[in-house]
């Protein structure tokens, strides 16, 4: 067995307690003889919920020696709400035990830098691993197996059943919806998607119709009885009447015939799209990544690729797919759609000139335009949001998941970590910024709202229902509120930066250099000036930044990719993982600050 550097755990903390442990309370010492994985997450995080169900299949097989923690720790300030934990723990089917730590205690006292980020602590209540990002769950599952056999053989392993106690089922309709649809009939078509259906409602957006799909997580297609999903969310109707589904967790298209009651695949494999994979090509051949929105605009369908921070388009009429905007790094970025950056686009609308775009991380509103440019109306970056109505270059929104473009050519913006509906008027004239307001507020969590008639229907998801609102002639007036996200930035001394992601090949494995370099490193900033040099692509995991003294703070983002394969002389076609992380890392240069940073993508950070 090879030597393992451990490192003692610290405490568990968390001032808004335990969850699904049937209100107990526990500390590391409680799980001792356990292998625990600690799951740094928050639930706006699209990379989180991916490794969430990547944790799926692990979490079953070792349930008797593994226990995992979900340890929440906010972005936003609606995700340090407890109500809102809650309600994201059966929103998302997490089943294991939740600590909601809203002030970041045990985030600090684990040095974590990024979400999601999974720490690995034996059953002597060690640290023997972290792993930063996606794409780990295969090499902490042979980590888990070693420690198995170690502390079995020493007799330091316990097993049994798990502190998981799971909630009560609650008794509604809907639960968590996601998109809403006016069908043609005056009805609507709704994506539960936490019990894995789409729901059609009568006019009255309450009587339920027919349900389609049978409840059960799955990628089956057929009649309303035998289809399956997997967290479905964006909806829009095709020509001829039938509807395109986002079914988002299985990183598919799904088209629903809503005469027959037949759903079909039309897009996607059913795996998740990692860097690489193709980018074009026939549409049932080609992966996705957690697709939440789709919108029909210029004869395609449009894709809110969450996943990756992009927009991509099928074309049903050829059954092709193709990226259609944004360079898969994070961020806010406008201009041609070749070189724009997203961040977690959720929300699509579109108009005969403009398609609008949700962009939920940057808590922006942005459109493209038909000449292929994209713009940002409201929303400044990943780290600043708030409720600020007026002039729309200073006002601020946190984390909308949804847009509707309404006829007098203003937008509806689905604010929904500040549970309000909010309205962006265009200007007169060029050159103004245009006008938000607020069009009504104490909605519970919007995620979408469908126009009907004088009416806005509005997805009230964390109140499972929809729930129809007058629109109102004058807005409503809101006290003004800006936020920074409470992650504390990194002091770093000016000049040379070393910047150090950490990456170590899991056991059994090595990287994978057979078609050239495995590793890849990208590095940018916000400001740009706040780097000198050091910005760019690359293939070292290691790179010496210089930071300009004259810029007082900003955000490093640094995406980082490695690809490792079984190291087997004797097997010709080994498994290759590819483990990737993007962080966006608030620094703020100082006399005294780091001259080195590092970013653990997988291992142990030894310096």
């Amino acid at each position: 067995m090879a030597t393992r550097a451990r490192v003692r755990a610290p405490e568990l903390i968390g001032r808004g307690g335990w969850l699904n442990t049937g209100d107990a309370q526990y500390t590391l010492a409680d799980l001792r003889g356990r292998i625990v994985i600690l799951d740094f997450w928050t639930f706006c995080c699209i990379n989180c919920l991916h490794v969430l169900d990547e944790l799926r299949e692990l979490e079953e097989k070792h349930r008797d020696t593994v226990v995992i923690i979900g340890v929440h720790s906010p972005k936003f300030v609606h995700e340090a709400e407890h109500q809102a934990v809650v309600d994201a723990v059966e929103r998302y089917q997490v089943h294991h035990p939740v600590l909601d730590d809203p002030e970041l205690a045990t985030w600090k006292q684990y040095a974590v830098r990024a979400w999601p980020t999974l720490v690995v602590i034996d059953p002597e209540g060690y640290v023997v691993a972290q792993h930063a990002g996606e794409g780990h769950a295969h090499a902490i599952e042979k980590l888990v197996e070693e420690l198995e056999a170690e502390h079995a053989a020493k007799g330091t392993l316990r097993r049994g059943d798990g502190p998981y106690v799971a909630p009560e089922p609650v008794a509604t309709h809907l639960r968590f919806p996601g998109k809403a649809l006016v069908l043609p009939d005056g009805g609507f078509l709704v994506s539960d998607t936490t019990r894995h259906q789409l729901v059609r409602l009568a006019a009255d957006a309450e009587t339920v119709v027919q349900r389609y799909g049978d409840g059960e997580r799955g990628l089956v297609d057929g009649g309303p009885e035998r289809a399956r999903f997997s967290e479905p969310q964006g909806l829009a109707l095709l020509p001829g009447g039938r509807v395109v589904v986002a079914d988002t967790v299985n990183h598919a298209l799904r088209v629903l015939d809503l005469e027959s009651g037949e759903t079909t695949t039309v897009a996607g494999t059913g795996r998740q799209w990692w860097q690489g994979s193709p980018t074009s090509g026939p549409a049932r051949d080609v992966d996705l990544s957690s697709p939440w929105d789709v919108a029909w605009w210029q004869g395609e369908v449009w894709i809110a690729m969450a996943g990756v921070h992009q927009l991509w388009a099928y074309d049903p009429e050829h059954g092709t797919v193709r990226v259609a905007a944004g360079t898969t790094n994070e961020g806010l970025v406008d201009g041609p759609v070749a070189e724009a950056w997203f961040a977690q686009p959720s929300g699509l609308a579109a108009t005969e000139e403009r398609l609008w775009i949700a962009d939920s991380e940057t808590s922006a509103l942005r459109y493209v335009d038909r000449e292929g440019a994209v713009h940002t109306v409201v929303g400044t970056g990943l780290f600043d949001f708030g409720h600020r109505d007026g002039a729309a270059g200073q006002a601020l929104l946190q984390h909308p998941l949804g847009v509707t473009a309404l006829p007098d050519g203003s937008v509806a913006v689905s604010d929904t970590y500040n549970h309000a509906l909010r309205r962006y008027t265009p200007p007169v004239q060029e050159g103004h910024s245009g006008e938000v307001t607020t069009l009504a507020t104490d909605l519970r969590e919007p995620s979408d709202a469908v126009l009907v008639g004088e009416d806005i229907v509005v997805v009230e998801s964390a109140r499972h229902r929809l729930t129809r609102l007058r629109l109102p002639e004058e807005a409503v007036r809101v006290d003004a509120v800006a936020h920074r996200t409470q992650r504390a930035a990194t002091e770093v001394a000016a000049g040379k930066l070393r910047l150090d992601v950490v990456f170590q090949a899991p056991a059994g494995q090595k990287l994978d250099t057979r078609y050239g370099p495995s590793t890849r490193l990208l590095v940018s900033s916000t400001p740009p000036e706040l780097l000198i040099s050091g910005e760019g692509a690359g293939t070292d995991l290691a790179r010496d930044l210089e930071i300009d003294p004259a810029v007082a703070e900003g955000v490093l983002h640094v995406s980082a990719m490695a690809a490792s394969c079984d190291d087997d002389p004797s097997n010709e076609y080994p498994a290759c993982h590819v483990h990737q992380q993007d962080w966006g890392v608030p620094v703020r240069v100082s006399a005294d600050g780091a001259a080195r940073l590092p970013l653990v993508l997988a291992g142990m950070d030894q310096e």
